[in-house]
């Protein structure tokens, strides 16, 4: 930054000097140059914003040369005048400093004689150093974009180090004035992003607003916010900034990606723990959209869907899933973060899950509302190619944004478990309560305790059909699900009852056990259970 008036004034070679400030306006004029002179007519050879020094022969003439002469130099744009008294004159007089202070124009005098030469050299050398030190900002601004640019760097790394860079609060928004990534600077993020939209609907287009997107398709805007004067460097810093996320879009070729983007980040600091307050977690939701004032309501939806014949369509799959439920929120008018991920289930099949955190209005009915919702999602999933099934599980609703995404993971294992219970086929949600005993089983089902009960209860079944190639464990399954009625166990098998008497002795001799045993019949269900959710075996 150019060295001021007042910079100037304060140097040990000025102070030396004994100034005396005739004329204080102006004093934070940027110095670009200093320029020695005594001549009337020196301002026919300015361009502006220099330092003038003189021993003030100029100032030896009549009044009225004298005032020329001062207007001539503030109509050359300089910084400021300083006189070194003794010379030709030993001082100025009333109407030097009465015409000064017409114009604006800072003037000092000397009370002690003073090398110029050595204010010149305290000066450029200082407006050396400060361009040199801008050519280096400018390649550090260069080379670090540049860098961001090659490894794709997050839209959020790329907001953060602008405002870094230029230490302010810089926010990236679409067109909708919906907050794309933000990084507060000497500011709370709840502060910063405060009625985001009305706030920055005010903001002209200006060195601290610059436009992101090809020049004749603008999608975003990148706003610096700070109390400070805007500098070279602003322009700078955001114009680079705007040109990588520009070049990250344009690579990512998705017309909706950086809302998404936003959002799965926003979703995973909350879930993480990089959000710890309350007020800064819906600040920045709500700048994304979702609805302040709200009951929050964690949701997960569960999909199962066909293989991939490779990963581009697994890729295109995964997208029109999120469409999907993007379009169904839209359609019912509801307020919501998401974000998704492709993985794969504890069987080994592809599969697909949403988590999302839905706003409800406050007093009003959370469950009407949930299954309008779930119950839109589940259609629009359901159109998807290759989707099989799709449920939904929601946890427990809060007031608080950051209790609402710790639940997020309870959501996710109930939509889990649900996807695995034929039952899920009629209903619009899950909850705990409606998991029961195979939900407190998915919990703990990767104890090793409970996998040995298990093998416990039916290993010596399974070694047995595997041995006479049978299938007496999926007549026992058949059997608890009738609750023992060996009558309706008979005709579902399509088989005598001598002949289902024959199997369930046979059961009962190679596990042990008295299948009339109420005890007995809720182990064995147990460890089926188990079975089902550990080792991807047939579903209830």
């Amino acid at each position: 930054m150019l060295m001021t008036v007042a910079d100037v004034l304060a140097t040990p070679v000025m102070q030396a000097g004994q100034p005396e400030v005739v004329c204080a306006a102006n004093l934070d004029r940027a110095v670009r140059w200093v320029h020695v002179s005594d001549q009337a007519e020196v301002a026919d050879l300015l361009v502006g914003s220099e330092l003038i020094l003189t021993t003030g022969q100029a100032l030896a003439a009549p009044e009225q040369a004298r005032i020329v002469y001062l207007r001539s130099l503030s109509a050359a744009g300089v910084a400021g005048l300083v006189v070194e008294l003794g010379s030709y004159v030993s001082e100025l007089g009333p109407v030097v400093a009465a015409t000064a202070a017409e114009l604006g124009l800072p003037v000092i005098v000397l009370h002690r004689v003073t090398r110029f030469v050595e204010i010149t050299e305290a000066v450029h050398r200082a407006i050396v150093a400060d361009q040199y030190a801008e050519l280096e900002f400018a390649r550090t601004v260069h080379e670090t974009f540049t860098e961001l640019s090659v490894r794709r760097a997050a839209l959020a790394e790329i907001v953060h180090t602008a405002a870094s860079m230029l230490d302010a609060s810089v926010v990236l928004e679409d067109l909708s004035h919906r907050v794309l990534a933000a990084t507060a600077r000497h500011t709370s993020s709840a502060a910063l992003l405060d009625d985001w939209e009305s706030v920055s609907r005010m903001l002209p287009d200006g060195s601290g607003v610059v436009g992101v997107g090809p020049h004749t398709q603008r999608w975003g805007r990148l706003i610096l916010r700070t109390d400070h004067a805007h500098t070279a460097r602003v322009g700078m810093v955001l114009e680079r900034a705007a040109q990588t996320i520009t070049l990250h879009r344009m690579i990512d070729k998705d017309r909706f990606g950086l809302h998404r983007q936003a959002q799965t980040g926003l979703i995973a600091d909350l879930v993480e723990g990089r959000v710890i307050d309350e007020r800064d977690a819906q600040a920045r939701a709500a700048a994304l959209g979702l609805h302040r004032r709200a009951r929050y309501v964690p949701l997960a939806i569960e999909i199962d869907t066909e293989p991939a014949p490779d990963p581009v369509a697994a890729q295109r799959r995964s997208e029109a899933i999120v469409e999907a439920v993007t379009h169904a929120l839209g359609l019912v008018d509801a307020s919501a973060l998401s974000a998704a991920e492709h993985r794969r289930t504890r069987g080994g099949s592809d599969g697909e899950q949403v988590t999302a955190i839905l706003a409800v209005p406050r007093g009003g009915d959370v469950d009407g509302r949930l299954a309008t919702v779930c119950s839109a999602v589940l259609a629009e999933v359901g159109r998807v190619d290759n989707v099989r099934r799709a449920v939904v599980g929601v946890g427990a609703d809060s007031d608080s944004l950051l209790d609402t995404a710790g639940r997020l993971a309870h959501a996710a294992g109930v939509a889990e478990v649900a996807l695995s219970m034929t039952a899920a086929a009629n209903r619009a949600f899950f909850r705990s309560a409606d998991i029961r005993l195979r939900g407190l089983l998915s919990l703990i089902r990767d104890e090793p305790g409970v996998q040995s009960f298990a093998e416990a209860e039916l290993g010596a079944l399974l070694r047995y059909d595997i041995r006479h190639t049978a299938d007496l464990t999926g007549t026992l399954r058949r059997f608890l699900d009738l609750a023992g009625n060996k009558t309706e166990l008979a005709k579902a098998l399509a088989i005598s009852r001598p002949t289902l008497y024959d199997r369930l002795a046979r059961i009962e001799r190679v596990l042990a056990v008295d299948l009339d045993d109420g005890e007995s019949r809720t182990s064995l269900h147990a460890a089926l259970l188990v079975r089902d959710l550990t080792a991807g075996g047939a579903k209830l």
